[in-house]
């Protein structure tokens, strides 16, 4: 049954599934098999020849993924997603599909510690290089384009500063010259809708807000199916030249009866068939479950971190509180053309003695969970110089937003009394 609603909290619950066809199963069945029986062998060779679309082997596909694949792309307005193992690895085959050896991508500074470091030193071994650039000044990506320039690619809302990624501008920098933008939405599902705002792809960690339960791990890259990726075919040698990956295969012109699918396409059945960073069926099925709470939660979400953001500022201890509902001037105009739906669970602060009193705050919390995640129900933190991104140079750190004194907090939906209580009693002990 098709699902015509472009309501979140009716798309969450009914896209890409209405019930199992074999039970009338209401509920996402768990397909917990490794492979499918083919109905003959001329069904065979047209699945592995792509004459027509099914289920081969679960490191390509899956029919409970496959309801997560269609739900995280109708919710984000796109034509189609690929489910994967982790957020990282769809980071990083959002860029390895667009991206060969001696090419190069532009990307916002203000990134996840784990992404520059992929981005900086593990595709630098690869061959490509990644142009990091201030996203403070959208045409510094135009000037960092040459022709190996393959995407842009940025964090809508970017752990740890905050700022919101000028999508739309530099979405229409990139259109211009032929560059499609990949955004990571991890932070801002319901709340942001990148590809209306030009996006080309987007992709999620969904072990974060879309599972919201910090259960199971994963990952999943929406294509927007808007990009022309033959109108400048030589940018994009991937989509438009003969793969040798498959068979000597030109995805733009194999896509053609199926719709405007190749980017995705070609993810689908090169890289997540050669590198494997397969989605379980039971981390899709959690994932599911999760979505179908997440307009409800991030409500909660947003107006718990608010009040969060109120009470930290006001607060002798702290120096420093980040949070969109602070921001002013230009930030402020970014926040109110991004973010339709409330300002994020994500908050950062500078505690009063730097490094020492930042660990001291951690380890004096009793409601608040110490993990390295984001996005739970429960309220998290961490201190990030000494966690997520110490692997970082100081100067690293601090161009990506983290001093030593820096709290991060990921705000959950517990009573807000409980959680001021506890931060509260924290920052007392300091």
């Amino acid at each position: 049954m098709a699902i015509e609603s472009k309501h979140p909290e009716t798309l969450v619950l009914h896209a890409g599934y209405h019930h199992d066809s074999a039970t009338n199963s209401v509920a996402v069945p768990i397909y917990q098999t490794t492979s499918y029986e083919f109905n003959s062998a001329e069904h065979a060779a047209n699945l592995f020849g792509l004459k027509e679309l099914g289920n081969i082997y679960t490191r390509l596909m899956n029919p409970t993924t496959d309801v997560l694949e269609q739900r995280v792309a109708a919710l984000e307005g796109g034509v189609a997603g690929l489910g994967v193992a982790s957020g990282q690895a769809a980071s990083t085959y959002a860029i390895l599909n667009l991206c060969e050896a001696g090419d190069n991508f532009v990307t916002s500074t203000d990134l996840y510690g784990g992404t520059w470091n992929l981005f900086a030193n593990t595709f630098k071994q690869m061959g490509i290089e990644a142009r990091f650039v201030d996203p403070a000044d959208p045409d510094a990506f135009r000037k960092a384009t040459d022709d190996r320039t393959r995407c842009y690619y940025a964090e809508t809302l970017p752990n740890p500063k905050l700022r919101i990624f000028p999508i739309a501008e530099v979405a229409t920098i990139g259109r211009e010259l032929g560059v499609p933008l990949i955004i990571d939405n991890t932070a801002a599902p319901i709340l942001c809708k990148p590809l209306a705002l030009g996006a080309a792809i987007v992709v999620y960690s969904a072990t974060k807000y879309l599972g919201g339960h910090g259960t199971s791990i994963g990952g999943v890259v929406v294509d927007g199916g808007t990009f022309d990726w033959e109108a400048q075919g030589d940018r994009f040698a991937t989509l438009n030249k003969p793969d040798a990956n498959y068979h000597g295969m030109v995805w733009t012109e194999a896509v053609k009866p199926l719709g405007p699918i190749a980017y995705i396409l070609r993810m689908r059945c090169t890289l997540l068939r050669d590198m494997g960073a397969a989605l379980s069926p039971m981390n899709a099925f959690q994932l599911i479950q999760g979505m179908e709470t997440l307009p409800l939660r991030m409500r909660a979400h947003c107006e718990n971190a608010d009040k969060v953001a109120a009470f930290l500022k006001d607060h002798p201890q702290v120096t420093k509180v980040i949070h969109p509902s602070l921001q002013t001037g230009e930030d402020a105009r970014r926040r109110d053309a991004a973010l339709t739906g409330g300002n994020g669970a994500l908050m950062g602060f500078e505690v009063k003695g730097g490094l020492e009193a930042g660990r001291k705050f951690i380890d004096s919390l009793e409601l608040f969970h110490h993990v390295a995640n984001i996005g739970d129900a429960r309220s998290l933190a961490i201190h990030p110089a000494t966690t997520t991104h110490s692997q970082l140079s100081e100067e690293d750190q601090l161009a990506s937003g983290v001093s030593q004194g820096y709290v991060r907090l990921s705000i959950g939906i517990e009573h807000i009394d409980d959680i001021l209580a506890d931060l509260k009693q924290a920052l007392d002990a300091l």
